[in-house]
């Protein structure tokens, strides 16, 4: 069972895409996959991405707050680090981006425009690549408190970007707080997807982030087998160095392309396609629990629009004793499929089926999703779940087990 600390399990069960058998005794189906064998975290779960990130802006307590009120069994902080050791939630560690021309580019922070901090402008090259801005290691946790959250993408989330600076950066000691307060509050147990970002740009500026977030679990009871927690990474060498401190559940997020990036500084030329080989999925399981896969490599956009099909990945997985988690659903036409967008369709900003998106990716047997809007996806979950219940209950009714 979890950590007492989180909160009693209220787990919810479904029957498997792959048409695994009915719980003894009729009644309850059984989970589709469950990696472990214990009782967290559901399956199918909602993962609340940065979130929910289409409601509020981005890695703040609001979004995670409201991603917990709209059912997310998981919330997730991408976390990189202050000059002073602090975790924070961030996407990424450049607080603003300049762009090509030396002005306005992406961010998710007001710094730019806060002439005591000009000086804090550089450049770096992080993952191989040159980024100009504000960087969240150049400041301290008490400088960083100071700053106001901003939407990152205000053209396709104009409501949030109305939210620009209500909101400031949390620590991941906070966000424990929030998810530990929540979970006693509600009766379930809530978890955290902790994403480690650029692990071997941080190890390499003597900044390693694995050291403080293990010491974090530590210290809040939670560097346990059976704690809430799942640790995530694109790459793999501090995945697998992770797997030698700690119990915790392991996540192996894989990109459509390319590799990790500690392989390109190894001269490793695996890419992560050889990761989702059967033998890389084997290796895979000795150090991870969960392969994370971007959404496009479980089921492309025809198959979506189908309303989604049995996955060859997720059964490769399954096989290797590997759960799935697919990465990342969004509710608006900007990132759907055109079979599912809203009208007017042209309009980035409009919400299409987001339902039937997590429908179809349910269907192809994930064991759970990553979504910007965690109440779209948990009204999908339940209704599948409902389904299910409704199915196991006619099998019951006549005599079939």
């Amino acid at each position: 069972m979890i950590a007492l600390a989180w909160g009693t399990v209220l787990a919810s069960a479904m029957p498997s895409a792959r048409g695994e058998s009915l719980a003894a005794g009729c009644g309850l189906p059984r989970p589709w996959h469950v990696s472990g064998g214990d009782d967290w975290p559901p399956v199918p779960a909602v993962y609340a991405h940065r979130g929910a990130s289409a409601l509020r802006p981005e890695h703040t307590l609001e979004a995670y707050r409201q991603a917990i009120a709209d059912g997310a069994d998981v919330i997730e902080p991408d976390l990189v680090i202050t000059r002073d050791g602090v975790l924070v939630a961030r996407h990424e560690n450049a607080l603003a981006v300049l762009g090509p021309d030396g002005h306005g580019g992406e961010a998710t922070t007001d710094v730019a425009e806060r002439p005591d901090y000009a000086d804090r402008r550089t450049t770096k090259t992080v993952d191989g690549r040159r980024v100009s801005g504000w960087f969240a290691e150049d400041f301290s946790w008490a400088e960083l408190q100071t700053l106001r959250a901003r939407e990152r993408i205000p053209a396709i989330r104009p409501a949030n970007a109305r939210l620009d600076g209500r909101y400031g950066i949390p620590s991941l000691q906070q966000i424990v707080d929030l998810v530990r307060s929540e979970s006693t509050r509600l009766g379930r147990a809530i978890g955290m997807a902790p994403e480690t970002k650029h692990p071997t740009y941080f190890q390499s500026i003597g900044m390693p982030l694995e050291e403080p977030l293990v010491a974090l679990l530590e210290a809040n009871g939670l560097n346990q087998a059976d704690s809430p927690v799942v640790i995530q990474s694109f790459e793999v060498a501090n995945l697998q160095a992770l797997r030698q401190r700690t119990p915790v559940r392991l996540a192996q997020l894989v990109g459509a392309r390319g590799q990790p990036y500690d392989f390109t500084v190894a001269g490793d030329s695996r890419s992560y396609a050889d990761l989702l080989t059967p033998e890389g999925l084997a290796a895979m399981r000795r150090y991870a629990d969960v392969l994370a896969p971007v959404k496009s490599l479980v089921l492309g956009p025809e198959a979506v629009a189908r309303g989604g099909a049995a996955s060859e990945l997720v059964a490769r997985a399954h096989a290797a004793d590997l759960s799935v988690v697919v990465w990342t659903l969004r509710p608006e036409n900007a990132f759907l499929p055109a079979a599912l967008k809203g009208e007017p369709v042209g309009d980035d900003t409009v919400r299409g089926r987001g339902e039937a998106e997590v429908a179809a990716y349910l269907r192809a047997g994930v064991d759970g999703v990553f979504a910007d809007d965690p109440g779209v996806a948990r009204r999908a979950v339940d209704a599948a779940a409902g389904t299910a219940k409704s199915a196991a209950a006619a099998a019951c009714g006549s005599g079939r087990r």
